[in-house]
């Protein structure tokens, strides 16, 4: 859940305090803890008491120069459609997510029980933001919550309101002890948990479904997957309904909103030939590859979904892996991409190889990320080839021979 926290803090940090930050400037050091003195009274006046106060910035004495650099460079998201789901939808993460609805079934029936929304879309989204807990695993990918929105608070001017108020609400979340200083970890910009929550998000959906007393989206799984589940139903998920359908058009077709009984009288299908569900839903249709690329009608559970993320990319990425996470066999039509896809083995064979050849000292994961990206441009521009950075089919056999 941590929309809201990326557009917000997509831009300008000082470089001043960037530039003290890297010197270690003493003079950096004092203005942070001269701001940490001061917010102490902020805090008290929002009810935070001075025992919590002085334990969450215990041992925090200077700023975390890496939150003030991702804040200031962090890039406006412009990646292709492929670029985007590649990534996100694809074998790893359907079949973690088959083996997850399995392992945590009886905690999913739960929480569907209660809250309505289907479970495919909550492992979906569990997928999507932190890889079902594999990247809370990686020590450079957690900070101190109450570091990092400090961080931000101090030296990013331009967002220093919003990340005070998500301090505070950190501060109320280890007031009420849910988690304690040491535990209370998230991203650079303060996301938490298994499922990315910010703070104050946290202090409206969290929901301790394990029973012992605390709701602990870091730790308890069932927490985290009930917090999400409630925020959508608290967003109007629509128990039993779908979030869309990818179709067929006739040509002359026009954007627009209709029932799905009326876009089938002016014959749209369904792309994999199945009849649509609850005809009398409203739906509107989408073309996020282009008029020429694959079509979705977006029910109101789209909607929804981009309460967690306000980003139909994001969306509908949910949308798509939850229906294979179901059984669903996946899109019809892809996405238009100027090469040959590879699968994840290969896309490894492609880390693999681009290892060999010295120019990529990354994970072999298969997830071609902005490492991948550049060790595939510089063996491009080594090999005397087109420097596009794209993980074909094509370049995978040109190394395969050499």
């Amino acid at each position: 859940m941590i929309s809201k926290l990326r557009q917000s803090l997509i831009v300008s940090s000082s470089s001043l305090f960037l530039l003290l930050a890297s010197m270690g400037s003493s003079y950096a050091d004092q203005g942070f803890q001269n701001f940490i003195s001061k917010f102490k009274g902020v805090a008290a006046s929002s009810g935070i008491s001075a025992a919590t106060y002085n334990a969450a910035f215990a041992g925090i004495t200077d700023i975390d120069p890496v939150v003030l650099e991702k804040a200031n460079f962090q890039p406006e998201f412009k990646s292709a459609m492929w670029d985007y789901m590649d990534n996100r939808v694809q074998e790893k993460s359907v079949a973690n997510g088959r083996a997850m609805a399995i392992k945590y079934k009886p905690w999913l029936d739960k929480i569907e029980s209660k809250f309505g929304v289907d479970r495919n879309i909550l492992l979906a989204i569990w997928s999507m933001e932190t890889n079902y807990g594999e990247i809370l695993k990686r020590p450079d990918a957690v900070r101190s919550v109450v570091r990092s929105l400090a961080t931000l608070a101090y030296g990013d001017r331009s967002r220093a309101k919003f990340a005070r108020t998500q301090l505070i609400a950190a501060l109320k979340i280890l007031q009420r002890g849910d988690v304690d200083t040491a535990g209370l970890q998230g991203s650079w910009a303060g996301a938490m948990g298994q499922t990315q929550f910010i703070p104050t998000s946290y202090l409206i959906y969290a929901v301790d479904i394990d029973g012992n007393g605390r709701r602990d989206i870091w730790n308890s799984v069932p927490d985290a997957l009930a917090t999400s589940a409630n925020l959508l139903h608290q967003n109007g998920w629509q128990t039993g309904h779908t979030w869309g359908y990818e179709v067929v058009l006739p040509g002359g077709i026009k954007s627009g909103a209709k029932s799905l009984d009326a876009w089938a009288a002016s014959g749209v299908n369904r792309a994999n030939g199945k009849p649509f569900r609850n005809g009398g839903d409203g739906a509107t249709l989408k073309l996020p590859d282009g008029k020429s690329g694959a079509a979705f009608l977006m029910l109101k559970n789209f909607r929804v979904i981009k309460a967690y993320n306000n980003a139909d990319k994001y969306a509908l990425a949910v949308g798509l892996l939850a229906d294979q996470i179901a059984g669903g066999s996946g899109q019809v039509h892809d996405w238009k991409r100027p090469f040959t896809k590879l699968s994840i083995p290969e896309k490894e064979e492609l880390q693999q190889r681009l290892a060999k050849a010295g120019v990529y000292d990354g994970e072999i994961d298969g997830s071609v990320g902005s490492g991948t990206k550049a060790a595939i441009v510089a063996y491009q521009n080594q090999a005397g080839l087109t420097q596009d950075g794209y993980p074909s089919k094509e370049l995978l056999n040109f190394l395969r021979k050499r």
